[in-house]
């Protein structure tokens, strides 16, 4: 089972924003919101190990036929800083070669404080706690 890392308040991470998370013994993660929508890749280029969180995010130009031209998916592809190479955050799968390059994704997802305060095999005197926010938690 893989352990569960709170990252932070989801409006600490605005849509189009990332945040750089430590996950373990020296793992960084960043995470990403995409609308709403959060994502998690490891923070290392597979290429030469550039941090992609330094990466610029982008989108895709594609053509179904010449001289015909459309921007698609804007801020889901990221750019490793050092070389350029292309990731889907989604996937973590390269542009170039996504069937044997990728960079490792992990689940991310949003849940209540509260539900998290109901984590754990202990049992403890507990008082009563109002928690109002919802948090990004990372699988790694």
């Amino acid at each position: 089972m893989a352990a569960r890392y709170v990252v932070a308040p989801v409006a600490e991470i605005p849509p189009g924003g990332r945040k750089v998370v430590e996950a373990g013994a020296g793992r960084r993660i960043v995470v990403f919101n995409l609308e709403g929508e959060f994502f998690a890749l490891l923070d290392r280029c597979p290429h030469q190990g550039g941090r992609l969180s330094g990466g610029k995010l982008c989108g895709l130009v594609e053509s179904d036929e010449p001289g015909v031209f459309h921007y698609d998916r804007k801020g889901e592809i990221l750019r490793c800083p050092w070389h350029q190479w292309e990731f889907d955050i989604r996937t973590g799968k390269s542009r170039h070669d996504p069937n044997r390059t990728r960079t490792r994704a992990f689940p991310a997802h949003v849940e209540s404080g509260a539900a998290l305060t109901q984590e754990g095999p202990y049992v403890l005197e507990t008082f009563p706690v109002r928690v109002e926010e919802d948090y990004v938690v990372v699988e790694a």
